[in-house]
């Protein structure tokens, strides 16, 4: 295979140092490629109408992490298919927008759209560069989306306080921190510490043309704060999410063993001061 070639046949995966242009667009073609996947495996533990913060099960509906937003404009960053932002416009009463970077995940939306007759405005946008006016949201949030796929993630949390009016909420679930000590492993082999917390190289797929194929972003508990309060939001709430008795979904990493002792998600809860 010579260089440049369209082969996505991967060659190589592992915590690595690539450029951040390369990792940082990666995820439209991944997510473009995977969406129907993705969904197959997914779809009925996320729902075509609600919002799920987090494998762990945890939902907007038990959790109320964005207040009452009936009323309110809602952005969802890194939407994927958008049951999120159906789930507030149909049953919270948001007037609420949906963007993500991957037109394959927002053709899946709109057809769940067509599916369940609840129609909300679907964006394709990159989450860094938000195609809308100062200080149009009342709050803001995304469930696992944007955050973990660029490698300028303070970028994403400087265009969502730049779309925010003042006092306007922003709420943000990722893979917990500490979670990248141990090996992505549901089982016994995911219990055991095996690289450094502090190692912040994404993990990364390539092609064998060195081409990225997929790259997910590494930030310790820190990072994330420094990058919220850096925005200028005021932090709330940190949500570290407990496993649910009874509950046997294993989803990539997630399952009952490791969720019983380690954490699997945070949810980070801020806001903008408000004027005056």
């Amino acid at each position: 295979m010579q260089p440049g070639s369209d082969d996505d046949t991967l060659a190589e995966a592992g915590f690595l140092e690539v450029p951040d242009e390369e990792g940082g667009r990666a995820a439209r073609r991944w997510w473009d490629a995977n969406a129907d996947e993705y969904l197959a495996e997914h779809g009925d533990f996320l729902g075509d109408v609600d919002l799920l913060w987090c494998p762990e099960g945890l939902r907007e509906s038990q959790a109320r992490l964005l207040g009452d937003v009936a009323g309110a404009h809602v952005l969802e960053v890194g939407a994927g298919a958008a049951q999120g932002t159906r789930w507030l416009a149909s049953v919270a009463g948001a007037r609420a927008v949906a963007t993500d970077v991957s037109h394959g995940m927002l053709a899946a939306g709109a057809a769940d759209e067509r599916a369940h007759g609840v129609r909300v405005p679907l964006v394709q946008a990159d989450a860094r560069a938000l195609p809308f006016a100062d200080a149009t949201f009342d709050a803001a949030f995304t469930a696992f989306g944007a955050l973990p796929f660029v490698p300028d993630a303070h970028r994403v949390h400087a265009e969502v306080a730049r779309v925010l009016r003042p006092g306007g909420r922003w709420v943000f679930s990722v893979t917990h921190p500490l979670r990248w000590a141990f090996p992505d492993d549901p089982g016994p082999g995911g219990l055991t510490a095996t690289r450094s917390y502090f190692d912040r190289r994404p993990y990364v797929e390539q092609a064998a043309d060195g081409r990225v194929l997929y790259a997910e972003y590494h930030r310790t508990l820190g990072d994330h704060v420094a990058d919220v309060v850096g925005a200028g939001f005021v932090l709330d709430r940190l949500v570290e999410p407990e496993w649910p008795e009874g509950h046997d979904r294993v989803w990539g990493g997630w399952g009952p063993l490791r969720g019983a002792l380690l954490p699997g998600t945070a949810i980070l809860v801020a806001h903008l001061p408000a004027h005056g």
